[in-house]
């Protein structure tokens, strides 16, 4: 695009794989319309520049205490401890990057800043240093919504949850209940709602603008709600990001099993259930036995994915033993599991007729590009806000419920995969995959909006 030739964009993407992959996708969206792209990131789990060679990777070198570091750690003491140890080294390591763009010693001038929305300190930091900072949030939209309105929900006597409020509709958020509010099981209450108030500060204050992975097909009424609630920010629907760029899948912390894919070329069209809680949720040993046993029962075929310390009690580099009666069914090739999957490729493939997830934000939406319908077992955070927007408001996919057991596992699975529900389901979750692609096309809402954001990034 005219102007944004001499012009870069400095990106600090949160340095948790689901959150890295997003921002990666976004730098070659902007590198694609001719903005250069540096992308400052910790030393811890550092994002992999080799598959990114139009782009510049500038480590940190940030000294992170323990409770930054620990994958058993609380993940919301995790965050926090995150933001206050990098945001003096994102602050210095901005200032210099804005030196060298000055001095002509890079691929352009600084235009501004892209900081993932968990950063909230280095949104703050970069208004210090004078460089306008957009937020890309890599959850939902309807996430934001609910963060932003936590104090609302607090003052109306809603927060903290209890008694009826946790199966009722709470106004302010429509259409979430009290138990489908942020949580992280483990973290304190009031941690978790100090991280939330710190996020929204940030963005009220400091971000000149938000960028979200979503399209409007599916969250325009919640984005008309956060631009009320920001006033004059700007923002920016442009997902699904991974269809608009045509990207490759990227692969974090585990090596793909590729042997799956061809084990679902022998499975009959949407005949299999894809299981798969993401790459950080841990579950009780009890709770895996149930959903082990709930399977088997269902007679479905499934593929399982179950990483190193997927239970809770094993070592890091240990996978759980199958209970025993699932052993005969994974031997008679009626069900695989493996460590890692190639989840696109997989979603993609016409064997698969369901996906059983932890509603990730990122695995909601490629499920939904693949027309995929949902079993919903959100774990933390995020989790709930999606997992209640795909059963209740688009309709996609299909709850669980709180009381888990291998009976109503199973009956849960066969309502999914054969039953007159779950082809209800299935037919809503096909026009959605339609309106996904139409929002990628060159005329499309998600299409469009990648251009206004590069037009925005070159007015400051």
């Amino acid at each position: 695009m005219a102007g944004a030739t001499t012009r870069r964009v400095v990106m600090f993407p949160f340095p948790f794989p689901s959150h890295i992959a997003p921002m990666l996708q976004l730098a070659e969206l902007l590198r694609a319309r001719g903005l250069a792209v540096t992308v400052v990131h910790t030393s811890f789990n550092a994002p992999d520049s080799a598959g990114h060679p139009e782009l510049t990777f500038v480590p940190m070198h940030e000294r992170l205490p323990d409770a930054a570091t620990d994958p058993g750690a609380d993940l919301v003491g995790q965050m926090l401890a995150l933001n206050a140890a990098c945001e003096a080294p994102f602050r210095e390591a901005l200032r210099a990057e804005v030196r060298r763009g000055q001095a002509g010693r890079s691929g352009g001038e600084v235009a501004c800043a892209v900081v993932d929305g968990q950063w909230y300190a280095a949104i703050t930091a970069a208004a210090e240093v004078g460089v306008a900072a957009l937020a890309l949030r890599t959850d939902s939209a309807a996430t934001l919504h609910c963060m932003l309105s936590y104090s609302r929900l607090c003052s109306a006597g809603y927060l903290p949850i209890k008694g009826k409020c946790r199966d009722e509709v709470l106004p302010p958020v429509e259409p979430l209940r009290g138990r489908d509010l942020i949580r992280v099981d483990g973290s304190d209450a009031e941690r978790v709602r100090e991280f939330i108030a710190r996020v929204d500060n940030a963005m009220r204050a400091a971000a000149m603008g938000v960028v979200f992975n979503t399209f409007h097909a599916i969250e325009a009424p919640v984005l008309h709600k956060i631009r009320r609630q920001l006033l004059t920010r700007a923002t920016f629907a442009i997902g699904p990001m991974h269809r608009l760029l045509g990207a490759p899948e990227e692969h974090g912390l585990h090596a793909p099993d590729r042997g799956c894919v061809a084990w679902l070329h022998a499975q009959a069209p949407r005949s299999v259930l894809y299981v798969s809680l993401g790459s950080v949720a841990r579950i009780d040993r009890e709770v895996f036995d149930e959903m082990a046993m709930g399977l088997a029962g269902s007679g479905v075929p499934f593929l399982w994915v179950i990483r190193p310390a997927f239970v809770t009690g094993t070592a890091d580099g240990d996978a759980p033993p199958l209970p025993e009666p699932l052993a005969p069914v994974v031997a008679d090739g009626k069900g695989k599991v493996v460590t890692w999957a190639p989840q696109r490729d997989v979603l993609a493939h016409p064997a698969i007729g369901g996906f059983w997830t932890h509603c990730g934000w990122n695995s909601t939406l490629e499920s939904i590009c693949e027309g995929v319908p949902m079993l919903v077992q959100p774990c933390f955070g995020d989790q709930t806000v999606n997992a209640r927007y795909v059963t209740q408001q688009w309709g996609v996919g299909l709850e669980l419920g709180e009381v888990f057991d291998r009976a109503r596992v199973a009956e849960a699975v066969r309502k999914l995969m054969v039953g007159e529900e779950g082809a209800a389901v299935r037919e809503r979750a096909r026009d959605l995959k339609a309106k996904a692609r139409q929002s990628v096309e060159d005329d499309g809402a998600s299409a469009a909006a990648i251009d206004r954001l590069v037009r925005y990034m070159v007015s400051f």
